[in-house]
């Protein structure tokens, strides 16, 4: 970072903090803080800016880990550039939704704004019809396994830089897969279907890799599809991705994946930890188990208290479901045994991990009765405690938040085109909008930043490196944005672009 732009940190920095110092005594006023005072709008000449001021650093990031080459050279659906390019319709998508448009017609903000096109160094970018018609010209599944392989190559040159600030990122990843269900309200979209919850949509498939929450792979399919139907190969793909660059791998997902034919060939690959069903016969297996191999599960606390532990308040919805006499289930304990188990369909024993939940049934002030409750995890790990297979199962729920920042976040599993792949290309495409946050905090400037970034909601991420004021000042041979304002992020964003100016993207 330039010695300038320090100083300027440091001046607006020092600003803020007599603004907002405390003054005992001195700080009681006779009118509002809100004042307001003789507003008016005029429009500037000569000045111009925009208000998503890290967009440019986020195509900055693209360009320097060679993104648009890797896309165009994977995917081939226009015969003339009349003057697209494959990469230019994916990145203007992408970049819609990253400055938080959630449909087609959003585009529009992008092509009419002449100096975010300046700060993208664009001439023009497609409009949204023209942006709908290159989605229809995904028609089958190559194309979108291409573009997502496309994308995938790249992701290794963002891990590396991860590295840099993390010496153990290449130690372990941990592949999750799930599937949820986006609703549709159109009636004429090919390949919708009604689901099991009466909702007609589609059901996408996403396999993602936990330590950065990256999508690897998102499969779109029809609303009525099990979870697990044609799981195994992709998740053979995204094995197959990340077994190349990291040392150790392991597989979790929920009792839909569970897959038994498959259990065998991925016990020599990586290790998993899987949902089990509670079958009849685990659960006589599980009640003929001796008490003396039961331990207690205790939990660890959600966090440390640092100073003293607050009174906790009342739990309003147990108050009101008791008042009105609904049934109330309450956990009393939990306990864990294990004992080995060799599914039909294996020729190996794997370890079955048992967690027994006593459950209190409730109604009013009334005990009606006890209730016991079985939950199975399937592994192949042996050297790890009973309690760490259960906890690290519990963290594959980390997925449904992310799939939750995914629909409502950037609104990226929407079916906004006609078809089953016109929609599964839009999800793949805005998804990657969602990538290039990921890829953004591979570049902060030390470890516990990236690591926070990793972890913040689209929105949050947004308002810190992203939705930043910027004067755009275009010269001969070098375009400028200038920060307006100030937070307490811009260093750090400033920082993170010198490593992203320092990456150095070879054919």
């Amino acid at each position: 970072m330039k010695k300038r732009d320090r100083n300027i940190l440091g001046r607006r920095k020092r600003n803020i903090a007599k603004r907002l110092e405390r003054k005992p005594g001195l700080e009681i006023g006779e009118t509002p803080m809100l004042e307001g005072g003789a507003l008016r709008y005029e429009m500037s000449e000569k000045t111009r800016g925009i208000g998503c001021g890290g967009l440019g650093a986020i195509h900055e990031m693209v360009l320097r880990l060679g993104l648009p080459q890797a896309i165009n050279r994977a995917v081939r659906l226009l015969k003339i550039h009349a003057p697209y390019f494959e990469s230019d319709h994916v990145l203007t998508l992408a970049y819609n939704v990253l400055t938080g448009g959630t449909r087609l017609e959003d585009i529009e903000r992008l092509r009419t704004d002449e100096s975010l096109l300046d700060a993208l160094g664009a001439k023009k970018v497609p409009d949204p019809t023209t942006a709908g018609d290159f989605l229809r010209r995904f028609s089958g599944e190559p194309a979108l396994v291409s573009l997502m392989e496309a994308i995938n190559g790249v992701r290794p040159v963002a891990w590396k830089q991860a590295a840099r600030r993390d010496e153990h990122f290449f130690n372990r990843a941990t592949i999750e897969v799930d599937a949820t269900l986006t609703e549709t309200l159109g009636e004429c979209k090919e390949g919708m279907d009604i689901s099991y919850k009466g909702v007609w949509g589609y059901a996408p498939l996403m396999v993602s890799l936990a330590e950065t929450r990256e999508p690897l792979y998102l499969v779109n399919r029809p609303g009525n599809t099990p979870s697990c139907e044609d799981a195994a190969r992709w998740i053979d793909r995204a094995l197959d991705l990340v077994l190349a660059h990291f040392k150790e791998v392991f597989l979790r997902g929920d009792t839909d994946f569970s897959l038994t034919h498959y259990l065998d060939k991925w016990d020599e690959k990586v290790k998993f930890i899987l949902g089990y069903d509670a079958h009849a016969n685990l659960v006589d297996i599980a009640q003929s188990l001796d008490e003396s191999r039961w331990e207690r599960l205790e939990r660890p606390a959600k966090y440390a208290v640092q100073t003293r532990e607050r009174h906790r308040p009342v739990n309003v919805k147990e108050e009101i479901i008791r008042q009105r006499g609904y049934k109330n289930y309450r956990l009393v304990s939990e306990d864990v045994a294990e004992f080995d188990y060799r599914p039909g369909a294996c020729a190996k024993t794997y370890r079955m991990v048992v967690v027994r939940k006593n459950i209190s049934v409730e109604k009013g002030e009334n005990v009606l009765f006890p209730e016991i409750r079985y939950f199975f995890y399937i592994t192949n790990i042996r050297e790890d405690r009973r309690e760490a297979i259960v906890f690290s199962a519990n963290q594959r729920c980390d997925q449904e938040n992310l799939i939750a920042q995914l629909k409502s976040g950037i609104n990226a599993l929407r079916a906004p085109s006609d078809g089953l792949h016109s929609n599964w290309a839009y999800m793949v495409i805005a998804s990657l909008a969602w990538t290039l946050k990921s890829w953004h905090a591979m570049m902060m400037p030390d470890e516990p930043t990236m690591k926070t970034a990793l972890r913040m909601e689209f929105r949050k991420y947004y308002q810190r490196f992203i939705g930043m004021a910027c004067q755009i000042v275009r010269g001969a041979r070098r375009l400028t944005c200038r920060l307006i304002g100030y937070h307490a992020d811009m260093e750090t964003f400033l920082r993170s672009f010198d490593i992203i100016r320092a990456l150095r993207w070879s054919p």
